[in-house]
């Protein structure tokens, strides 16, 4: 297997130590400051600016056999649909598989209800638009070329040092209260371990990649100061908040997402909600990153 991770962020790091021992792996980073952690994880680190295919970029995508693209689009669509007009097996003659990692976000607001992987898409913001506009093209691409290609709509995303202690450690914790609201979540490592999965089947679809418990965020911060041994932040009321423009819109989806396809399919979830997740970063010290 030859790896090829666009956009080699927190989730790609992740995955390329979960899938690194069965790979070479080959990721992007839009700066050179970022290229010591990509080695650390195991990556050879190409620059990506978002506009240009250099030709480092393009011997890496030629030899790649696996792609995890993770890159977000924007009103001209997904970077590397554009960049290659499309035509992706022209520059990555030996692809066998794709994931593209997308969002719980494009199913928009339903309310508190629970949505599946056939739920219709009703995206809200333009960032949600582009999302659902790039999912249809990466699965047109995969329909036009046989090439079975893998939707991961993922929850919000935590694990060492990105969690709530970090914020309790920094005095940034605060519990909003939107009444009936819940959010999914998925621990970082079960977003590496369900891209692992997903490619050893060489899946196709659409993919809910989520833990057990949509819940309301406050509740998070109270667990996390109660292992922490520290008073919970008061509760604020949402409409109180002082928030900015984009932490206020993600509260205009409310929505139970459910994880029961990919359990079904096999996969088993090592962080399968907030409570044992916690548990463990607080036990192993992990949480710091």
């Amino acid at each position: 297997m030859d790896l090829f991770i666009l956009g080699a962020g927190f989730s790609g790091q992740e995955i390329a130590r979960r899938m690194g021992g069965a790979a070479h792996i080959t990721g992007t980073s839009r700066a050179v400051d970022s290229f010591d952690a990509l080695r650390a994880a195991g990556i050879d680190p190409v620059l990506f600016d978002g506009e240009n295919l250099s030709d480092a970029l393009l011997e890496a995508l030629g030899r790649a056999t696996h792609l995890v693209q993770s890159v977000r689009p924007d009103e001209r669509g997904d970077p590397l649909l554009r960049l290659t007009g499309g035509d992706l097996r022209r520059f990555m003659q030996q692809l066998q598989w794709v994931c593209y990692l997308s969002t719980v976000g494009v199913y928009g607001d339903h309310d508190g209800a629970w949505v599946t992987e056939e739920t219709g898409c009703r995206p809200v913001p333009k960032r949600s638009h582009w999302r659902v506009e790039a999912e249809r093209a990466w699965l047109e691409l995969s329909s036009r070329n046989s090439l079975p290609v893998a939707i991961a709509r993922l929850g919000g995303i935590y694990g060492p040092g990105r969690n709530t202690f970090v914020k309790i450690d920094r005095g940034e914790a605060r519990r909003l209260v939107k009444p009936g609201q819940v959010f999914n979540r998925i621990h970082v490592a079960d977003v590496a371990g369900a891209v692992e999965h997903l490619s050893r089947t060489q899946a196709s679809g659409v993919w809910n990649v989520v833990d057990d418990e949509p819940c309301p965020p406050q509740d998070v911060v109270t667990y996390a100061c109660g292992l922490a041994g520290v008073e919970p932040p008061p509760e604020i009321a949402f409409e109180d908040a002082e928030l900015t423009p984009m932490a206020r819109s993600f509260y205009g989806d409310n929505k139970r997402v459910s994880n029961a396809k990919l359990k079904e399919s096999g996969y088993r979830f090592h962080y399968p909600d907030y409570r044992v997740a916690l548990d463990a970063m607080w036990a192993d010290g992990s949480w710091r990153g």
